[in-house]
């Protein structure tokens, strides 16, 4: 196991040292108006000879090459070769060779022509080969795919398969058929993982809106194929696409409007993909030096077409390059000085292609550039000191002479175990085998990275990542701000260095490139028809409802205990409640209850001390004493709804107000039938005189009771009341309420106290004026008025209310048809037994009714 972890991390480790070092990149360029700084093309071919080849040989290759200034390819490609025969592993006793058959790097029209001519003239392709050594010729060529095409053409005709063709340069997708084209190899990687790279980078600002300008070619389709499956897995779009024609005179048709599709879009990054000499290169150039700003994103070949304009400093806006990621080739320098130390001065070499050195986030001379002038910058550059860069074509070239020599290295040793040799008769056979071992071709260069000539079975390129800067006079700067690679841990393909994007573009922040602004907490996306996906409205997210990130799709529905805050970002606890003592309402009904039964309880003992009274002899002391007491009863009853509701006290608020409440009411219909029956006594009606000497109306009250009690029972039976949550009725609170169970049961007992209010009110209404001088039939029925008017007008006034303010009003209900009864029924009798006592008096009655008498 501890090998296992020792192994993993000496693997990873050239992974992290290799970008977290970034570099920084300098380049000069010259005469840049007179389009000297396209790319030229350049044709090498290559030979085995035995021995060692000498220096001189490369300085006298090199020195024909005094047409043109910019012949890194040719640098580059003597160092390669020299570097190969120096390594005793490959091609021991013989040595690799190479010659420009055009005598110049060209450039693409140049080139196109000669070899046009040269195959008219017949003197550059013959039709047999004379040198011993050669058994097939190796061309290599590039950057410009098109002229690899047409030489390509050309040797089939005049060389059949005698030759193997490399190019070096960008990938092209046409070069890659393998029928079309079976002996040409592409030394650049195939872009498979470009598409994935960009997206990924993409994202990781935030981005979803996305300009694109592309050749309307096979090439350009074939990208925003693969672009478009990338962006759709990461909800990313077009703001535009700018298919640039490749046809001159169309294009000079519809530039205005490309022009302006870029300039209308709200897209603050546009990705640039396609070839360097065309119709797009020229719209790009165009669109920078009419000042269009924008974050340019697009591939390391495009480094040729920055613009000389002066930089901006305060403000991010320029060219994020992405390139295949290189190992680092030292000794370059001193190769090409030591070729011509003078001709090849360090003031040359800078001016020639990228250079760099190491710059480390906190070093002074990177820093520097941000306050020198023009002038001052190409002096200062010139004194450091620096190493040559390989450019990704240049890099090709390099892995392009190793593969050869790891071919006709495979097919030599395999001559020799064979003891075959090439005596010219069989030029074709000995081309067929090395285009097998080409094929089969895989190696280590010296940079530690694997080539594998198979492009079928090619791994997933890498990327860097850099940002280019544009100074005056062909001054660039091109740093490295991070990496992409497909086989990063965890999942994450992209690294970038936040210090170095800091110091390239003065934050850490780059600037937005949106449809339209996030949808903060609190809202959620809304589409439009007709919109593309990544443009959308914002809209507050619902009653109850949250959202605590970015651009949601929808809002969060907080559970039933929480509730969301104003902002609707997050759900907050609710609280419980309910009726407390400590509560406004529920201490003000509490008094109110406590007084009732006070003032009844004195009431009570009112009557009690003067039972001996006429006036409370004359309605039956014993209904009126049950009557106070279940009074007493009443008023008590709403204590029970003020408290942390449970089961017993739910149970116990319905039952016992139905209970007492029917013992209360029955009390009265029972004190009302004895009016009744004490007028019609005096009667000769035996019947009646029978009923009131033997108590009938005192079994009014068991008898109605008992009714009651079964209905409460079934109640209890069938749904009994219990504890309920009530979330709905208060915003940001749990009201904890009794629930009724059944709604029916609760109707029925009010129902049935109804009839014997309304039996009580009836009999006392139609005996309120018979003659008696304690006649409480009129009290009778003005309390049984009341009652009424209180339970009928508590129903629409129950059912409008929620929450503690429901059972407030069932409480303050029964406070004040209790109250009612006590005021309306006692209320006089008590103002007689205190107030006027000597109409209580058994002399006072018969004077009373003397004079009744004798004025009848």
């Amino acid at each position: 196991m501890l090998t296992l972890i020792l192994f993993f991390l000496l693997l990873n480790t050239p992974l992290l040292v290799s970008f977290t070092h970034p570099r920084c990149f300098w380049r000069m360029r010259q005469n840049e108006e007179k389009g000297e700084h396209l790319r030229t093309d350049c044709v090498f071919t290559f030979g085995v000879v035995k021995g060692p080849v000498e220096k001189e040989y490369f300085s006298r290759i090199l020195n024909t090459q005094t047409s043109n200034e910019n012949h890194q390819f040719a640098l580059a490609l003597a160092f390669s070769v020299d570097e190969v025969n120096r390594n005793p592993d490959l091609l021991p006793n013989k040595s690799l060779v190479f010659e420009f058959p055009f005598h110049s790097c060209k450039s693409h029209s140049q080139l196109t022509s000669l070899i046009h001519e040269s195959v008219q003239i017949h003197n550059f392709f013959p039709n047999y080969v004379c040198k011993d050594e050669i058994m097939c010729t190796f061309f290599l060529i590039g950057p410009n795919w098109k002229t690899s095409v047409i030489l390509r053409t050309c040797l089939d005709l005049y060389m059949s398969q005698q030759f193997l063709l490399l190019t070096y340069g960008p990938f092209h997708p046409v070069l890659s058929d393998h029928e079309q084209f079976p002996y040409l190899y592409q030394m650049a990687p195939k872009e498979t993982s470009i598409s994935l790279a960009l997206v990924s980078f993409i994202i990781h600002f935030h981005w979803n809106w996305i300009g694109l300008a592309i050749s309307d070619n096979d090439q350009g389709i074939q990208f925003l194929s693969y672009l478009r499956r990338e962006m759709e897995k990461y909800s990313v779009c077009f703001a535009f696409v700018n298919l640039i024609t490749v046809n001159m005179y169309l294009y000079m048709k519809r530039a205005e409007v490309y022009y302006n599709q870029i300039l209308s879009s709200s897209a603050n990054v546009v990705i640039i993909y396609g070839d360097t000499d065309s119709t797009l290169a020229l719209s790009f150039r165009m669109w920078e030096s009419l000042g269009i700003q924008r974050i340019w994103i697009t591939t390391s070949q495009w480094d040729v077409t920055t613009s000389n304009r002066d930089f901006i400093f305060d403000k991010f806006y320029g060219t994020l390059a992405f390139g295949p990621h290189h190992g680092e080739i030292s000794g370059f320098k001193n190769f090409v000085q030591a070729l011509n130390p003078f001709k090849y001065s360090d003031k040359y070499l800078v001016k020639l292609e990228w250079m760099y050195f190491d710059c480390e986030v906190s070093a002074p001379n990177c820093k520097t550039l941000k306050s020198c002038l023009s002038n001052e910058s190409l002096e200062w550059l010139v004194v450091q000191t620096f190493d040559m860069a390989f450019s990704d074509d240049t890099h090709d070239i390099y892995n392009a002479v190793y593969a050869i020599a790891h071919a006709l290295h495979e097919y030599l040793l395999q001559e020799e175990d064979n003891q075959q040799k090439y005596r010219g008769n069989e030029p074709n056979s000995h081309c067929l085998k090395i285009q097998s071992f080409m094929k089969k071709t895989y190696f280590t260069n010296p940079l530690g990275e694997r080539i594998n000539m198979n492009q079928r079975e090619k791994m997933q390129e890498e990327y860097d990542i850099f940002y280019i800067w544009n100074f005056p006079q062909g001054l660039g700067l091109k740093v490295k701000i991070g990496k992409f690679s497909p086989y990063f841990p965890g999942g994450k393909h992209l690294w970038l260095s936040e210090d170095m994007i800091e110091w390239t573009t003065g934050s850490k922040q780059m600037p937005p490139s949106m449809c339209n602004s996030d949808c903060g907490p609190g809202f959620r996306k809304f589409w439009k028809e007709g919109m593309a996906t990544c443009c959308f409205d914002c809209i507050n997210c619902q009653e109850n409802e949250i959202s605590n990130e970015t651009n949601v799709d929808q809002c969060i529905r907080c559970p039933e205990d929480q509730y969301a805050n104003p902002e609707k970002n997050h759900c907050i606890h609710k609280a419980l409640i309910f009726l407390t003592y400590q509560d406004p309402l529920g201490m003000a009904l509490s008094l109110m209850a406590l007084c009732f039964s006070a003032l009844t309880v004195v009431v009570l003992g009112i009557f009690v001390k003067h039972h001996a009274t006429p006036i409370v002899k004359a309605n039956n002391r014993t209904l009126t004493y049950i009557l106070l007491i279940s009074l007493i009863c009443c008023f008590l009853c709403p204590l029970l709804f003020i408290g942390h509701p449970n089961s017993a006290t739910c149970i116990l608020q319905q039952i016992t107000f139905g209970v007492v409440f029917t013992v209360a009411v029955s009390t009265v219909l029972a004190k009302t039938i004895t009016v009744v029956l004490a007028f019609k006594v005096t009667a000769p009606q035996r019947m009646m005189k029978y009923f009131l000497i033997s108590g009938t109306p005192n079994y009014i009250i068991p008898i109605c009771t008992l009714i009651q009690v079964i209905v409460c029972g079934v109640w209890l039976g069938v749904s009994p009341p219990s504890v309920d949550i009530d979330s709905q009725s208060e915003h940001g609170h749990i009201i904890i309420v009794c629930n009724k169970g059944s709604d029916t049961a609760f109707y029925c007992i009010l129902g049935y106290l109804a009839c014997l209010a309304l039996g009580s009110f009836s009999l006392a209404f139609l005996s309120r004026n018979l003659p008696g001088t304690f006649n409480e039939a009129k009290f009778l029925t003005f309390s049984m008025l009341v009652f009424c008017s209180v339970w009928v007008t508590f129903l629409p006034v129950y059912h409008s209310t929620k929450g503690k303010v429901m059972v407030a009003v069932e409480m303050f209900s029964t406070l004040a048809s209790s109250a009612g009864m006590l005021g309306c029924i006692f209320v006089p009798k008590c103002y007689i037994i205190l107030i006027r006592p000597e109409k209580n008096s058994l002399q006072k009655i018969r004077e009373k009714s003397s004079s009744h008498t004798h004025i009848s």
